[in-house]
């Protein structure tokens, strides 16, 4: 009777939170996905505040500052704590790197990788982890954000309600584009930059079935992180006039010339990293070093520890000398490559802010007087803050809707555009990359952004190609090969010699093409054979096997197991391989429209 009467009374929550009918409700309805990137909102505005609550109390409690400032604006009396502090940090994180070498083999996924090559799957393990081992850096004073590890946690926590859910790969990069959303837009307090980080640097593009369940996630979280800490991230322009039509010039070129200056900050991050795995220091040492380097430059300067929100608004809202300016920008500059280069985990999204608004007031300060311009030095260090960080991070519109959500003013918005376009266009023609795809780019992937090519490498040699191929022995004669595959039996024949090893592919009709000869008896069927360099292997992508098709113009070829033993496994068709490619673009295609 009790087991009736919970069944009775239960009944409709258990249906409500039934894995098969919320699968089935997501996979049949657009109103599912808001559902879940709201609910990820939620999770990743928790995630967000307690991140940022977790590393201002490790701020108070190592340095001993006030809970209501912030480290790079503090005054730290003990002149040992802020040379020790980055190295007991550094000793941490190399004993946490020395374990997990031990116990985890696989390489940490990031959400930009996990959208691009894995279908939108990460490690929520993992995850936790990275978001460990970025509080213990900026926690210590290392010169790096927390972004990289909100964005992780909160797309980690997407990624694996889609995985228990069961969703198509469409719906699982959605949902971790809507947990960096929510961890951006909580950061910031800026639910279009969220969103607008997702589009262009989480999912990669932008479609009217993302936009809603993204801009869901966005606002909710920036709701409850707001609810939660009530912090807000915002600056004072104060009061300007209007932009007038010659603004534009000085911010165009503020626009390049923060395009140079993100370049120069990622090669300095390479170089030191390159530096550090070419020496014979293990890894697990190398923080430890990061730590001392940074250490001795918070002797000169507090500024340059942790990410820098107090030292940007201490140098928005005073006015300082160019010498000053340029010796804080350097500073940061080398602790941020330092820390990066060294092993600490993080980010350079709001280290590029705040190098940004350096770089805005001085060229404020020391560019060529522009008649009729009319900007203050605070919004050229608003311009400068956005060129800057679009020439690191990227995406143009999640800067310039940040520039407009932190100040609140259109017309600057439309000068930060301009600029940021700029930037953009500078470094993508110089450069290419931004940060996060450099870095993929110095390990060896061709990746440029979120963009999925995941299904190209999987759609593979291996999977598409014959494995019951015709084969015969190089040594057979023209008689003996007539005997053996009569017209009309196969379209060609794979050639293997003695060792069984590939030697080249007979085309059946030119056998029976060439006119049939008394002195044919004996003659081997060498000069009938093709393509004997030429074949593919299993683990080639289409896209791949189609331009070795196109480049030796064959119609098919043997597929072998490797190089060295040439084993043939299978043949494979080049109009086979097109159709299948072709097929999968399409249904990339149906799956960005919503026809899916």
């Amino acid at each position: 009777m009790l087991q009736k009467f919970k069944q009775r009374r239960f009944g409709a929550l258990y249906s409500f939170f039934d894995l098969g009918r919320m699968r089935a409700a997501l996979r049949r309805s657009e109103l599912g996905m808001i559902f879940a990137g709201a609910f990820v909102g939620i999770t990743s505005g928790c995630a967000v505040t307690a991140m940022s609550v977790i590393s201002r109390t490790m701020h108070t409690l190592i340095f001993g500052i006030d809970d209501s400032g912030r480290l790079s604006s503090a005054q730290v009396d003990d002149k040992f704590l802020l040379l020790a502090s980055p190295v007991v940090g550094g000793i941490v994180l190399g004993l946490m790197i020395f374990i997990l070498a031990k116990t985890r083999k696989k390489p940490m996924v990031d959400p930009i990788e996990a959208n691009a090559l894995h279908g939108g799957r990460l490690s929520l393990t993992d995850s936790i982890l990275v978001a460990v081992q970025n509080l213990i850096s900026n926690g210590f004073g290392a010169s790096v954000g927390l972004e990289a590890g909100y964005t992780q946690i909160a797309a980690g926590i997407a990624s694996k309600l889609g995985y228990k859910l069961q969703l198509r790969r469409s719906d699982l990069r959605t949902l971790v584009g809507c947990g960096a959303a929510g961890a951006i837009a909580a950061a910031f307090n800026a639910p279009l930059t969220g969103a607008f980080y997702a589009f262009e640097l989480i999912i990669g593009t932008y479609s009217i079935i993302t936009l809603t369940p993204v801009v869901v996630s966005a606002l909710i979280s920036t709701l409850v992180a707001r609810l939660l800490s009530g912090n807000d991230f915002n600056i004072d322009v104060g009061d300007f006039g209007s932009v007038v039509p010659a603004d534009y010039i000085p911010a165009l070129l503020l626009g390049a010339f923060c395009a140079g200056a993100g370049i120069l900050i990622m090669q300095g991050v390479s170089f030191i990293e390159e530096l550090a795995r070419k020496s014979s220091i293990a890894l697990p040492f190398r923080p430890a070093l990061g730590g001392i380097v940074v250490g001795l430059l918070a002797l000169i300067t507090p500024q340059v520890l942790s990410a820098g929100h107090g030292a940007l608004h201490l140098n928005l809202a005073n006015t300082i000398a160019i010498p000053t300016l340029i010796g804080i920008l350097l500073l940061k500059s080398l602790a941020s490559a330092v820390s990066i280069g060294s092993g600490f985990r993080g980010g350079l999204f709001f280290a590029s802010l705040f190098m940004g608004a350096l770089l805005g007031k001085i060229f404020a300060y020391s560019a060529p007087y522009f008649d009729h311009a009319t900007l203050t030095p605070v919004i050229y260090a608003v311009v400068g803050m956005s060129s800057l960080a679009v020439a690191i991070i990227g995406g143009p519109l999640t800067m310039t809707f940040l520039a407009l959500e932190i100040t609140g003013d259109f017309p600057i918005t439309a000068l930060v555009l301009a600029a940021v376009i700029t930037s953009s266009l500078v470094v993508r023609s110089t450069f290419g990359y931004s940060f996060a795809t450099w870095r993929f780019h110095l390990r060896g992937e061709s990746i440029r952004s979120a963009h999925d090519v995941g299904w190209i490498r999987s759609l593979t040699v291996g999977r598409m190609m014959r494995e019951d191929v015709r084969t015969a022995s190089v040594n057979i004669t023209v008689e003996e090969f007539r005997h053996d595959f009569p017209i009309g039996s196969t379209q060609r024949v794979i050639l293997v010699d003695d060792a069984d090893k590939y030697a080249g592919i007979v085309l059946v009709p030119d056998i029976y093409a060439s006119p049939v000869d008394k002195n044919d008896e004996g003659k081997s069927i060498a000069d009938f054979t093709k393509y004997r360099n030429d074949f593919l292997q299993p683990q080639m992508n289409a896209k791949q096997a189609a331009a070795i098709f196109d480049k030796t113009e064959s119609e098919a070829l043997a597929v072998v197991n490797n190089l060295i033993e040439r084993k043939v496994v299978g043949q494979l068709s080049e109009s086979y391989t097109l159709r299948r490619y072709a097929e999968e673009l399409d249904r990339r295609r149906r799956e960005i429209s919503g026809e899916l």
